[in-house]
C-alpha cells in the first residue's frame, strides 16, 4: 500500500467513524467496517435466523457479492430486479419485501450528522427501510458520506447517483444521456420520492454498516 493510499484511507476512516457516532446518537445501530469483507460477514451472521430476505436494488449490496452465499443458505430471496419478470411479478415481490424478515439495501447519501437521505422512483425501497421488515441493514460506502445537511445530500444524489442509475436502468431521461440533472419532467423521471431518516424508526430494527470502501453509486 502506497503512503498516499494509506493516508486517504485514514482520512476516510475518520469520517466513517464520525458518521457511525452520529448514527448511534440518533438511535441507530451503526457499525464501522474497515472493508466490504466485514460487512459481508455481518450480513451472513444476521441472515442465519431470517427465512425471507428482501433486496432494495442496491449496487452496494451487489458489490458485496453476498447474494450467492445467501442462496446457498437456502433462504427465500425477494429480488424484484431479476430478468424476465413481468411488471405484475415485480410488484408482487416488492410488496412481499415490506414484510420480509431481513431487508438489505444501500443509501444514496449519509450525512455526518447521521441522517439517511434517499430518492426513489417508486418508493418500495425507502418504504421498506423504515417500516415493515423485522430487520433492515443499510450498507453505506464511504463515498455516500456528505458534509453538510439535507441540501448537500440531495445534491450528491442528483449529481452522482441518479444519472448513472437512470442510464443503468435504460430510462429515457435527459440525465441518462448528459450525465447531469436537469430537474426534468420526463415520464421516466426517477427522482420522485425524497426521504430523510434522521432518527431510528420506532418499530424498525435499522442497522447501518459504514464501510471504508467506495460502494455503489
Amino acid at each position: 500500500m502506497s503512503l498516499t493510499t494509506e493516508l486517504v484511507d485514514w482520512t476516510h476512516e475518520q469520517k466513517c467513524r464520525k458518521a457511525v457516532a452520529a448514527l448511534e446518537k440518533n438511535g441507530f445501530t451503526a457499525v464501522y467496517c474497515p472493508s466490504g469483507r466485514e460487512a459481508f460477514d455481518y450480513i451472513l451472521t444476521e441472515a442465519v435466523d431470517a427465512r425471507s430476505i428482501g433486496f432494495g436494488g442496491s449496487l452496494s449490496v451487489v458489490d458485496l457479492q453476498v447474494i450467492d452465499r445467501l442462496r446457498e443458505m437456502d433462504k427465500e430471496l425477494l429480488i424484484h430486479g431479476l430478468p424476465g419478470l413481468s411488471l405484475e411479478e415485480r410488484v408482487a415481490i416488492m410488496r412481499r419485501q415490506l414484510t420480509c424478515d431481513l431487508f438489505l439495501t444501500g443509501t444514496n447519501a449519509l450525512t455526518l450528522s447521521g441522517w439517511l437521505v434517499n430518492i426513489d422512483a417508486t418508493g418500495n425501497r425507502v418504504a421498506s427501510m423504515f417500516f415493515g421488515p423485522r430487520t433492515v441493514i443499510v450498507v453505506a460506502g464511504r463515498n455516500k458520506i456528505v458534509d453538510g445537511g439535507v441540501t448537500e445530500a440531495i445534491a450528491r444524489v442528483k449529481e452522482w447517483a441518479s444519472p448513472p442509475n437512470a442510464r443503468r436502468l435504460s430510462y429515457k431521461t435527459p440525465c441518462a444521456t448528459t450525465g447531469f440533472c436537469s430537474d426534468c419532467n420526463s415520464p421516466d423521471r426517477i427522482c420522485r420520492i425524497t426521504t430523510v431518516i434522521d432518527r431510528n424508526p420506532r418499530l424498525t430494527d435499522l442497522r447501518v454498516l459504514v464501510v471504508n470502501e467506495d460502494m455503489g453509486l
